[in-house]
């Protein structure tokens, strides 16, 4: 029998971490997010949940995975016994159907990254771009491209995937670096350093910026999607745990920290000349409707407003509408856009080819081979993906939907490890002999109290926030964002997983995957 499939060095399995981790939110959200609320205020309280919920979920999913190896399903029965396949079953679904829409935006940056080498973007109305682009038939183009490029890598094995994270994650690291470096020698990029890292006190005691900092967490680390899970099942056996887990999450806010300064310094740089066209130009304001109508309100033409608007305008806004127009306006602007949406390409490619990996580990413990199951989530991803590519508002509800079930899925981790036994878990998976460092008692407390604590209190936030969003209603069922789509989409799937149980546990007999199983002989 051939040797289990395993990564061949701790750097290159790092890389592919870090592939799965930098991702668009950290290029696009991250930096709306700190603009919106609070600056430097934010970043105290996006580090304090780096510690209390990245950090010490990433600790368990490493765990998971060296201790299991295979993927979520198999995962949670080994810790938790056969009755609750379904909980695993849950957070892989969960990260399959953020890879439906992911898909899409993926290939949004496909087609940027290629627009703004041939020039394809103009300067003075990107809106109109976007607009063209988003409803037209051409995203559901870019988004069968993106599915089959990362369907190819992972039925092509854990060697390609590593191939694909020796090369893209370098250059994505050179790319946000040469980007933050040149934004940072901007004339007024002062002004965007101050405005990012000042701390208000204000901002700091209010509850809405702690809940963003620990969503953001949620949603950019990686941590709780049972990614990191499905990878470290490939780490050597005697491969650290501890130490990998501090490092994979520090990298990736280093990655959003850069990409922060890199849009905030542009956007305090470019403010006065786009602000003194615009008011030389009133025609222009019709491809920015949200400050036309600001305007039309009564507010003056200020920088304070324009500069709002640019972070109101949610991610597609800000990367899609906005970053072409600043970087218009810059010198070599052509070219710097190119390496933006080529970096931002390259971060939502490594992420989605993790989430095909997650969805094909889970067929192949079912008896499925690599190149079998790789088809069936490329097909299937596909075509579940197509509303998405389709329809915006789908794609939005989508996000919704199952962005905030990520949360969820922390809390089944968490509870994965208290049923298994916390301090046994932190001895045995944590603190073995290939350990660098040693995990102290504080991430029992952690594990056992703090993590479902905040899993809870952003639940509840998050659909109390969601109450007054539909004018239609909250509990409208088919609404794009409100509690009524949450409550019919959950409903259904946790349904269906519950009376499969049975069938799930029966059929997921996970065991060590040859790397030789993924790759006819006749395929090159």
């Amino acid at each position: 029998m051939s040797k289990p499939e395993s990564f061949s060095s701790r750097w290159i399995m790092m890389l592919t971490m870090l592939g799965m981790a930098v991702g668009t939110g950290n290029i696009w959200r991250f930096p709306r997010i700190v603009a919106e609320h609070g600056g430097g205020a934010f970043l105290v309280s996006w580090v304090v949940f780096l510690l209390l919920w990245s950090i010490p979920l990433i600790l368990v999913e490493f765990g998971m995975g060296r201790m299991t190896r295979t993927g979520p399903v198999g995962a949670f029965m080994q810790l938790m016994g056969p009755r609750w396949a379904w909980m695993g079953a849950w957070v892989a679904f969960v990260a399959v159907a953020i890879m439906f829409y992911y898909s899409v935006v993926c290939g949004w940056t496909l087609r940027y990254a290629l627009a703004a080498a041939l020039g394809e973007i103009p300067g003075a109305s990107p809106v109109r771009f976007w607009n063209g682009y988003s409803s037209s038939w051409q995203p559901v183009l870019t988004h069968g491209i993106a599915m089959a490029l990362g369907g190819y890598v992972v039925a092509h094995g854990l060697g390609a995937i590593e191939k694909v994270s020796k090369v893209m994650m370098p250059t994505l690291i050179i790319l946000v670096v040469v980007l933050t470096v040149r934004a940072l020698t901007l004339p007024g990029a002062g002004d965007g350093l101050g405005y990012m890292f000042s701390v208000n006190t204000a901002d700091l005691l209010k509850a809405d910026t702690w809940l963003q900092a620990l969503t953001q967490n949620a949603w950019d680390t990686g941590a709780g999607w049972g990614l990191i899970l499905v990878y470290a099942a490939y780490m050597r056996k005697d491969e650290d745990t501890a130490l990998n887990s501090f490092i994979l999450p520090t990298a990736n806010n280093m990655v959003s920290l850069c990409a922060g300064m890199m849009v905030l310094c542009t956007v305090f740089s470019v403010l006065p000349t786009l602000v003194a066209n615009l008011a030389q130009d009133p025609n222009a304001l019709a491809d920015y409707p949200r400050l036309a109508e600001a305007i039309g309100r009564g507010e003056p033409l200020t920088a304070d407003l324009v500069r709002r608007t640019i972070f109101q305008a949610g991610n597609e806004g800000l990367t899609f509408t906005w970053i072409p127009q600043l970087f218009a306006r810059l010198p070599f602007g052509r070219l710097l856009m190119f390496l933006f949406f080529l970096a931002l390409a390259f971060a939502a490619f490594t992420s989605l080819v993790a989430m095909i990996e997650l969805g094909s580990r889970v067929l192949r413990d079912m008896g499925a081979s690599r190149v079998r199951s790789a088809a069936i989530v490329t097909v299937l991803g596909f075509l579940l993906g197509l509303p998405s590519a389709l329809s915006l508002d789908v794609l939005h509800n989508q996000d919704w939907v199952w962005g905030v079930a990520l949360m969820v899925s922390g809390l089944f981790f968490a509870i994965a490890v208290i049923t298994n036994g916390i301090r046994r878990f932190r001895g045995e998976q944590l603190n073995h002999a290939g350990s660098d460092i040693r995990i102290g008692a504080w991430w029992e407390v952690v594990i056992g109290v703090v993590v479902p604590l905040e899993a809870m209190v952003l639940l509840v936030w998050w659909l109390w926030q969601a109450r007054g969003w539909d004018p239609e209603g909250w509990l409208k069922p088919f609404g794009v964002e409100n509690v009524g789509t949450i409550a019919l989409q959950w409903g259904v799937v946790l349904a269906l997983l519950l009376l499969g149980n049975r069938w799930l546990a029966s059929r997921t007999r996970p065991a060590p995957v040859s790397s030789t199983d993924h790759i006819p002989a006749s395929v090159p």
